[in-house]
């Protein structure tokens, strides 16, 4: 609450926008976060009908494409175009989201959602161990423990020492390094770059890179609703991006970062509903820790 002040009333009117800002920002979080379950959901359904990873990464990042398209034609050309030190970053930004989406698709052929979705969750962890090189970036004593305690979290998950380790799980790691060097880069280009340009790029190496593949092992679905869901994949990745960018526009990070957890809550929910399947006590204590440790690097930051 703001200190009473002279003309409090007009306070209080100023105030209030700022609190309904925040709601829609949270609220528009939520919205994000449910569509990329969405989108993890439909690819591990589309897996059990036969349907190649690698084709559904293709649909995901070519309709990506045509939506990050969209918007420019009839503009100005300057969001198609950009200084080749910086396309040559943007091209490596869309690399490593490739690499994270191919290794999340294939993960999720295998594993169960809340496991895949745990293990992602590492990658805010990840980030913040990498900041001290890549950005020299100072981490404190509280953060490196968050560090440690996010990887201990990782492993509970994984559980490389028991006979339930599936080999998938190294593949949801890899995609998640991916994706935490995917945010530095994100972090380093922006204000230098356009957020328009950077999603061009992102959908126009996808797309490219695996147009021969998805040519080649190409598996047309055998009902309407999964020609559906094959399209939707793109569309619900493109706008829980498209939600999350607005989300920040009416609220900080530091408000909206807790908010990103309720992705595991909703992954259990359709792993149950559409799956059925639970997710075992390991894998519930490792998500729980890895959260642990993620919302202690953000109260650490804000702090």
């Amino acid at each position: 609450m703001a200190a009473p002040t002279p003309g409090g009333q007009a306070v209080s009117h100023l105030a209030r926008p700022r609190e309904d800002n925040a709601r829609k920002g949270i609220a528009l979080m939520l919205l994000a976060y449910m569509l990329f379950s969405f989108t993890d959901t439909t690819v591990k359904w589309l897996s059990v009908a036969g349907i190649p990873a690698m084709q559904m990464a293709f649909m995901r990042f070519s309709t990506h494409l045509v939506l990050s398209t969209g918007p420019m034609l009839g503009k100005d050309h300057s969001g198609f175009t950009a200084p080749r030190n910086l396309a040559l970053a943007m091209l490596a930004r869309g690399g490593l989201l490739l690499v994270s989406t191919v290794s999340n698709f294939i993960a999720l052929a295998y594993l169960d959602l809340t496991m895949t979705a745990s293990i992602m969750f590492s990658a805010p962890i990840i980030v913040c161990a990498l900041s001290v090189p890549l950005l020299g970036e100072k981490v404190g004593p509280w953060r490196w423990g968050a560090i440690l305690l996010g990887f201990v979290g990782v492993l509970i998950v994984v559980r490389p020492w028991s006979a339930e380790f599936h080999p998938a799980a190294l593949l949801s790691l890899l995609a998640a390094l991916s994706f935490a060097l995917f945010s530095i880069m994100t972090r380093r280009l922006a204000g230098t770059a356009a957020p328009r340009t950077m999603q061009l790029y992102a959908g126009l190496v996808g797309s490219l890179a695996l147009a021969p593949v998805a040519w080649w092992i190409w598996q047309n679905p055998t009902n309407a609703v999964d020609w559906v869901l094959l399209f939707a994949i793109g569309l619900f990745a493109w706008s829980g991006h498209h939600f999350f960018s607005i989300a920040h526009g009416f609220a900080p990070a530091s408000v909206l970062m807790p908010f990103t957890y309720t992705f595991l809550i909703y992954l259990a929910a359709w792993g149950y509903l559409v799956f059925g399947t639970v997710p075992d006590l390991q894998t519930v204590i490792g998500a729980i820790v890895i959260a642990a440790a993620g919302l202690i690097i953000w109260w650490r930051e804000r702090a």
